[in-house]
């Protein structure tokens, strides 16, 4: 390799004054995502559902170490609260270097030929349509403004087969697609698309999908490294893709599931 060809690696912490956009941070791995890039000095813009909780979780950013921090509540559904997202995270922090789409919701345990049409347009309509509507307008912006990073959280269920999720399953799929589509698109354009595919995290969203039908600890026991993953450990591999460390990383979607679908 010549000296012109050769890299530096980067430092995952080298995140200082990058501006962040994270979509579904009111709480779980979105909060854990909002105080691992408080942490390292950015500027972070908190979306999702709550007002309190977002206002919460703004304030623990701030109390981590970000450079600044901006919270609003958005529906991921609505295109035009998409685009005020990103308005404020633009016109607040004067860039958008990096944007995590978190948000989705479960659905219930069950076979597939009980599930409703309400509850397929909900997880489709969240799951699908926000990410493709999230990631329409974090490109837009990012091919004007040189570029940038953009991560996606899908799921175990999105890279195998889970019975009783066939819905859910069917959504993650669809996110991973995106992402590949999206990465291949965007290759020569300075924009880097990867996913997260979290197997159990310690979180409601695992609580309200189980829904008391099957206990934690089974789950637990189908995991080969014995336990359930903690939401920071998801936020700090989400850092690491969309960081500088990952420059030639795109298409990607990491798989974080202490061994679940190793077999």
């Amino acid at each position: 390799m010549s000296n012109a060809d050769a890299r530096t690696p980067a430092s995952v912490t080298d995140l200082a004054g990058r501006g962040v956009l994270l979509i579904g941070a009111t709480s779980g791995i979105g909060r854990a995502c909002a105080l691992a890039y408080g942490a390292r000095g950015a500027r972070v813009c908190i979306a999702g559902l709550g007002v309190a909780e977002g206002q919460a979780v703004l304030d623990e950013t701030l109390r981590a170490g970000a450079a600044d921090a901006a919270f609003m509540e958005v529906d991921v559904r609505q295109e035009q609260s998409i685009q005020a997202v990103i308005e404020l995270a633009t016109s607040r922090f004067g860039r958008l270097d990096i944007a995590v789409n978190n948000a989705g919701v479960e659905t219930p345990l069950g076979p597939i030929h009980e599930a409703t049409n309400a509850q397929f347009d909900q997880v489709m309509s969240v799951n699908v349509r926000g990410m493709w509507l999230s990631l329409k307008h974090e490109i837009r912006y990012m091919l004007a403004h040189g570029g940038g990073s953009i991560v996606n959280t899908a799921s175990t269920s999105g890279v195998t087969g889970i019975a009783g999720i066939a819905l859910y399953t069917a959504s993650k799929h669809a996110v991973v697609g995106l992402t590949k589509a999206a990465a291949l698109e965007l290759a020569q354009s300075r924009i880097r698309v990867n996913a997260v595919a979290p197997g159990p995290v310690r979180t409601g969203f695992l609580l309200r999908m189980l829904d008391g039908k099957v206990p934690v600890d089974q789950i637990t026991g189908l995991v080969p490294m014995a336990r359930i993953a903690e939401p920071a450990e998801i936020a700090e591999s989400i850092v690491w893709l969309s960081s500088d460390a990952a420059a030639y990383v795109t298409g990607h979607t990491l798989i974080i599931d202490g061994g679940l679908t190793a077999a």
